[in-house]
């Protein structure tokens, strides 16, 4: 079935679509890291994946043997439950025209990365691969979720049709370096550094939440991301997606208690409960992950810590995308 598992060739030709992005720009420097030597990147003002005789074209030129599809159109809840036809239309059309493409010029070895948010809303915790399409999902986000599940799937039909040795990955809740921070497209935890920040800098007395902070939400570094996407290409050939996370969770109420504590603000803390709440809680189960060797490294006491500093250090030229 296509070439298995095993240490990549660091010669070998691999596009990384959306490496600018959060998840995309540290798989591109952990390969850089790890000595690969043709790496295929451009942006998206380059190439636009959503049109599909550009990719076609692009792929007939570069021949790549090793595809990792990290591009998407990505929110927090507002932007997800504001603009579903944008998260639907752009992230099919992405996976489609990439995938599509990666197969006709021979790629043999694809990771497709999708979301936590593919499960239902209320599914048993901590969340198995096989809880795919077994009850209804999180209406602020089901747009979005339904193209990743499209994107599992077409994987899945892929390696059942035509063998080629492509997997899925699923990662949890993603931070780090070159997150989106914007206010109104950011997920919780960038929201809440730059919310604190603020607050800390401007002397506020009072941060305002959303929602209760009751919920719970796992949360993992993008370069320990990076290393599971690594890992999963050289050690994982199986028909399921594999969840990606740490295996534990916090609230975000105590989340938003380890971002006070890094940025040094020490006022007081409101709830805004008319604010939406999202799923109660996505914890993944990675008992498959970890079957394959990988663990985790980076804490996320010392993530946020080191989130913070990066933040800091690079407000003038942060992404703000809404």
């Amino acid at each position: 079935m296509g070439s298995l598992p095993g240490p990549l060739d660091r010669k070998a030709r691999v596009y990384v679509a959306g490496h600018r992005g959060l998840v995309g720009a540290a798989i591109t420097q952990l390969l850089s890291e790890q000595a690969f030597s043709n790496l295929i990147l451009r942006t998206s003002s380059e190439l636009d994946l959503r049109d599909r005789g550009s990719v076609d074209n692009f792929f007939s030129e570069t021949r790549p043997e090793v595809v990792i599809l990290a591009a998407a159109k990505v929110g927090g809840i507002m932007a997800n439950d504001t603009m579903p036809v944008d998260f639907l239309s752009d992230n099919l059309r992405i996976q489609v025209n990439v995938m599509d493409a990666a197969l006709k010029y021979g790629a043999e070895r694809l990771l497709f990365l999708g979301s936590s948010c593919i499960y239902p809303k209320l599914a048993p915790q901590p969340i198995w691969e096989d809880s795919l399409l077994t009850g209804p999902l999180e209406p602020t986000n089901d747009a979005y979720a339904i193209a990743k599940i499209a994107g599992i799937k077409q994987v899945q039909a892929v390696r059942r049709q035509y063998g080629k040795s492509w997997i899925s990955a699923m990662p949890t809740n993603l931070y780090g370096p070159g997150d989106n921070f914007s206010p109104t497209g950011s997920h919780v935890l960038p929201a809440l550094i730059r919310r604190y920040d603020e607050a800390k800098a401007q002397g506020l007395r009072t941060v305002m939440n959303w929602g209760s902070g009751q919920p719970r939400r796992e949360l993992m570094h993008v370069s320990d991301m990076a290393r599971a996407c690594l890992h999963l290409l050289e050690t994982y050939d199986g028909d399921s997606h594999v969840n990606v996370g740490t295996g534990t969770d916090l609230t975000i109420r105590e989340i938003a208690g380890l971002v006070a504590d890094a940025v040094g603000y020490d006022g007081a803390v409101e709830w805004d409960t008319g604010k939406p709440d999202g799923t109660p809680q996505k914890l993944l189960d990675v008992t498959l992950l970890e079957s394959t060797g990988y663990r985790s490294r980076i804490s996320v006491q010392e993530g946020i810590a080191s989130t913070v500093d990066w933040y800091r250090e690079n407000s003038a030229k942060l992404r703000m995308r809404g």
